[in-house]
């Protein structure tokens, strides 16, 4: 048998922990209390949240590196999506950790999404540190939710000896953590001793000839692509000779033109990388997620990063509405698909499939807020495109249709209790499970399938007035439950090109709710609004007062219009049927139908 090693003078940590419990901002107390953060950067928040839609949502979309010391040991540090529709960011972290912090709202405890990462460290037997953060919240109830935290890690099949978890209480915004509520404050040294303590050194075989699994790319204008991945065995430097093994075993040879590792929130260059280490590595052009990087003399492949595979799928076309290439910098499909493979470059959950006609392109997948985030960083690129509406992807299995199945969990006040089972029910949803603590909420849980969420969420936050709560997890495949009446309202289409006149406005308003202004452009076969009734209806959205001698124009300026609420991304995407598109644009969202002319859609 094999004598394995550790190398104790590195730690490999992941942080887990739901949307909005606290985790960058914890992330955040580490660089300052370790001495990472120049002064410089320690007045910004959330220095782990790198780009734009990161920091608007108040969300982690993209797995990422930092690195501090402490005392004699490198601490490395992956920040985890908590979303399971960024599933495939999360399978990469862990794959090169060797444990994990779970962090924990002290009143909200654990959430679905939590759980699903959750899930993938316990898989792969990661250590676990447990921290519950904000006990200084007015409705705090730290005990109760370390309860639901074993509650959960039992539900979860962990074994006893990752059930011996230590504990800690933290208030991560001041900088306080601490073993007991009753003790005394600590500062993040607590925390630091704790991750030294509890999660092991990587694991290596002194044995064994150098190994890297490729878990990451990045790009550098100076040095081009970056190779990003986790020394598995053995040592590299710099000018070494290596190869690339691919998907299929084919090896390729390469030259490290430079190595780094992190250092802080940036890199630091290195002559040697040693066993357990995350390093960067350029001069490596043709690596793809998955590939192992390994010397010439002795290559030897290993086990690639399996995925979930992919639930939702989605078109996505150039953008062909009267309107294209007014507003955007990139309206070629070419360009398009090139975007799209570098995104699969990268994200090795999304699939790609290039279509029969060239011009439209499927994507596929873990759920309709990843493909949303996609959109919406490819808008801020310069990109115009036209999307449709979100589709699940079926498997047919010994004759029968089967489905993807969502775990779903929702919180929300008892008095829209009602109202929620009802709609949901009406989408197929079967209730599990329902906890009421007293509180006046109640969280309920059903067995639904993906596609009865698609175009749900808006709906369920206008039922519970804004302050219910929706998570939902992948469960599996189950056999088809039958047909779902998705939306049932039609559309109000314009009947031709021209602009909104708050004349035509106003009297179309008892149709249904508008969503243009006054002197906004239109064009045959925009959606301009959503009809009261189940039936499309073709509008003059341009039509204007017709003037005598007795009635001024100016009579129009004191209608007053119902305000529009602007139209997101996620929202168009919810609302579209299967024979409309959303027109996506560097300064618009627009609805359209696929065939735009009135005569040939009737």
């Amino acid at each position: 048998m094999k004598q394995l090693e550790h190398n104790n003078a590195i730690r490999n940590v992941a942080i887990i922990a739901h949307v909005d419990h606290g985790k960058t901002t914890l992330i955040d107390q580490l660089f300052r209390h370790s001495g990472a953060l120049s002064a410089r950067a320690s007045d910004s928040d959330r220095v782990m949240d790198s780009m734009d839609l990161e920091r608007e949502r108040g969300i982690t979309i993209a797995a990422k590196n930092c690195a501090v010391r402490w005392g004699d040991a490198k601490v490395n540090i992956l920040d985890t999506p908590g979303h399971a529709d960024f599933g495939g960011e999360v399978e990469r972290a862990l794959m090169m950790v060797d444990g994990a912090i779970l962090l924990v709202d002290a009143s909200e405890g654990p959430l679905p999404q939590t759980r699903f990462v959750l899930k993938k460290a316990l898989e792969r037997q990661l250590r676990m540190i447990v921290v519950i953060n904000k006990i200084d919240r007015s409705d705090a109830r730290p005990q109760e939710v370390l309860n639901e935290v074993y509650d959960l890690f039992i539900d979860l099949d962990a074994t006893e000896d990752q059930l011996e978890f230590p504990v800690l209480y933290a208030i991560g915004r001041e900088g306080i953590a601490k073993r007991s509520l009753e003790g005394p404050d600590g500062d993040f040294s607590l925390l630091f001793d704790t991750i030294i303590s509890e999660i092991p050194g990587p694991l290596f075989d002194p044995t064994e000839p150098f190994q890297m699994l490729v878990t990451n790319l990045s790009y550098s204008e100076y040095l081009g692509r970056l190779t990003v991945g986790r020394v598995m065995h053995g040592r590299a430097k710099q000018q070494d000779a290596l190869v690339c093994i691919d998907e299929s075993g084919e090896q390729k040879p390469l030259r490290v033109v430079k190595l780094q590792v992190y250092d802080g929130m940036g890199y630091g260059e290195t002559t040697e990388a040693s066993p357990g280490d995350i390093i960067i590595l350029a001069g490596v052009d043709h690596a793809k997620i998955g590939d192992t990087i390994a010397t010439k003399e002795r290559p030897k492949a290993l086990k690639r990063i399996a995925v979930d595979e992919p639930t939702i799928s989605m078109r996505v076309s150039a953008n062909t509405s009267p309107f294209s290439g007014r507003e955007g910098k990139f309206v070629q499909s070419t360009r398009i698909l090139e975007r799209l493979q570098k995104e699969t470059l990268h994200n090795v959950a999304l699939k790609l499939e290039e279509q029969e006609d060239r011009e439209s392109f499927v994507i596929k997948g873990r759920g309709e807020f990843q493909m949303a985030i996609l959109v919406e960083t490819m808008r801020r690129e310069g990109f115009e495109l036209s999307i449709g509406r979100p589709q699940t992807i079926m498997k047919e299995q010994d004759g029968k249709l089967l489905e993807p199945i969502e775990h779903l969990f929702v919180d929300c006040d008892e008095q829209f209790l009602g109202v929620v089972t009802e709609k949901l029910s009406f989408r197929k949803g079967r209730m599990v499970n329902m906890v009421n603590h007293g509180t006046g909420r109640v969280r309920i849980e059903f067995s639904i399938p993906a596609r009865g969420l698609i175009g749900y969420r808006s709906e369920f936050l206008t039922d519970t007035r804004g302050t219910g709560i929706l998570n939902a997890f992948f469960e599996g495949y189950e056999e088809h439950r039958g047909e779902i009446r998705s939306r049932l309202t039609g559309s109000l289409v314009a009947d031709r090109e021209g602009e909104g006149v708050a004349y035509a406005l106003f009297h179309l308003e008892p149709r249904g709710t508008l969503f243009i202004t006054p002197n906004e452009k239109v064009y045959e076969g925009m959606i301009v609004g959503e009809h009261n009734r189940d039936n499309d209806l073709n509008v003059n959205v341009c039509k204007t007062k017709k003037l005598s001698n007795m009635r001024a124009a100016g009579k129009d300026d004191n209608i007053l219009l119902t305000p529009v609420l602007p139209m997101t991304l996620e929202r168009a995407m919810e609302f579209i049927k299967d024979d409309e598109l959303v027109e996506v644009t560097p300064k618009n969202i627009r609805l359209r139908k696929k065939i735009l002319r009135a005569n040939q859609r009737s």
